[in-house]
């Protein structure tokens, strides 16, 4: 049976038919996301900055199944009635950027479910078919941000110092300037260091000292990481229900936004500590293709240590000079 909406904008605005399925959803959000994302050269910044909201409000309604039904019986009119979208949307929508997806690739918790995902098959029946498949995104996806770093060191390789570090340091203000960009900024420098230390440590193990020191000091930072993004999800899921009864307050007052302004924030906060070790664990496996690469000579693989620890200390140095 056709479905049949009263209402037709939200459906207008993701550039997707009434009878739209979740995937082709979910699909078509990310690929306006990147359009009018606000981190891209806009020749109206505030209409873009309108559009960017638009579109996370349509979203927000049309992935949520009661939501959608009741804006296809009644409208606008039907649905929840708030001034901000979910923070977690606004979230998502901020890292569609592609300058981000050179550097760490499509986040697993922003990713859109594959067209092999059934929401009328119970998970743990396609657990495992979802997870041969998601493996596979990101041994895909390691495997493209491997090529662009190795592509991005080649100037370092070839005694283009000068202008690899002048590049460098162009890119590292630009990423400064997006959404999140000094937080992941200080992330990617901060694992480009580590795993190009480790490597050229491993040739002083006639000293055990210098390589040891790396190797406890990337475990012990991996133990942190991974126990701060498990507190965060335990938060989240606070912060959620919260947010929740924010906007099913009938009146909201000024006490009542600022209260929904805070809980957004701190989800921004939880979302992206749940989301650093998906990046550092990405960007490590990259480091280390790179670094090992078999298809490389020893002098080469040399240099690209020397080169990625330059490069991080670079990113890292812009995003204490611009203040965190």
């Amino acid at each position: 049976m056709e479905n049949v909406a009263v209402d037709t904008e939200y459906y207008e605005t993701l550039g997707v038919g009434v009878d739209a399925s979740e995937a082709e959803i979910n699909k078509a959000y990310y690929k306006k996301a990147r359009d009018v994302h606000p981190d891209k050269e806009h020749g109206d910044p505030e209409a873009a900055a309108l559009d960017f909201h638009a579109l996370g409000e349509a979203y927000q309604v049309l992935s949520n199944p009661e939501q959608r039904e009741a804006y296809d019986r009644c409208g606008k009119d039907g649905v929840m009635k708030d001034s901000m979208v979910d923070p977690t949307v606004l979230f998502g929508m901020m890292f569609g950027n592609e300058i981000f997806e050179n550097y760490v690739g499509q986040l697993r918790l922003l990713s859109s479910p594959p067209p092999e995902f059934d929401p009328d098959i119970p998970p743990e029946v396609q657990k495992p078919k979802l997870e041969k498949i998601m493996k596979t995104m990101q041994e895909e996806r390691e495997e493209k941000l491997t090529k662009i770093l190795i592509h991005r060191l080649e100037p370092y390789i070839k005694g283009e110092r000068d202008d690899f570090m002048e590049s460098a340091k162009l890119e590292s203000k630009h990423l400064c300037q997006a959404a999140f960009g000094k937080a992941l900024l200080h992330t990617i420098g901060y694992i480009y260091r580590r795993q190009a230390a480790r490597e050229i440590g491993k040739g002083k193990r006639y000293m055990k000292v210098p390589f040891l020191a790396e190797w406890v000091r990337d475990k012990r930072h991996t133990r942190n990481t991974q126990s701060a993004a498990a507190q965060a999800a335990i938060a989240y899921i606070h912060l959620r229900e919260e947010w929740k009864k924010c906007n099913e307050e009938q009146v909201k007052n000024k006490n009542t936004i600022k209260t929904a302004e805070n809980i957004k924030d701190a989800i921004f906060v939880s979302f992206w500590q749940m989301n650093v070790v998906d990046i550092e664990t990405t960007l490590s496996h990259v480091c280390q293709a790179v670094l090992r690469d078999q298809g490389a000579s020893k002098d080469i693989l040399k240099q690209r240590a020397y080169g990625l620890k330059t490069l991080g200390k670079i990113f890292q140095e812009e995003v204490l000079f611009s203040g965190i």
